[in-house]
């Protein structure tokens, strides 16, 4: 296991890296190993940040049960700048709303898997990493999907 804090909008990121594969990304510090795939991590992470980049084109390893991944799966096919509901996502792998919010608050790789483009039925809703729904807005803000927040 290696891993890599990068600085960002939205705080310290530790990026961490598993046989080969994205395995997590939590806020706060921690090392700063310097592998091939945590440096590309850092750099497609700092092209978002700068709105250079809409998608993310890492290997990901979602540890967790077959419907966190389904779910994950779920999220990363919700483009850059748009929102699904918790309810649609539901819908789609019929299984009730609530547990779809469960499994994307248990995201174990925010922002490269989008749960921040996950809203409620009636709008705005929680998000798990560091700083909650400010953070939320400021990621889909980033996106240009702030029209959707009204």
């Amino acid at each position: 296991m290696a891993e890599r804090t990068i600085h960002s909008p939205v705080g310290d990121l530790r990026i961490t890296e598993t046989d080969g594969a994205i395995t997590a990304l939590h806020w706060g510090q921690g090392a700063m190993d310097a592998t091939p795939l945590l440096l590309e991590a850092e750099a497609q992470l700092s092209a978002y940040f700068d709105r250079e980049r809409e998608a993310f084109d890492l290997p990901l390893n979602v540890v967790g049960s077959d419907f966190q991944r389904a779910v994950c799966d779920a999220m990363r096919a919700i483009p850059y700048g748009y929102t699904r509901t918790y309810g649609e996502i539901a819908r789609d792998l019929s299984v009730p709303a609530q547990a779809v919010g469960q499994a994307c608050g248990g995201n174990p790789i925010p922002i490269i898997i989008p749960c921040h483009r996950v809203m409620g039925a009636k709008g705005l809703t929680g998000f798990s990493g560091a700083g909650g729904v400010e953070t939320k807005v400021l990621l889909l803000r980033l996106e240009g999907a702030a029209s959707l927040l009204i």
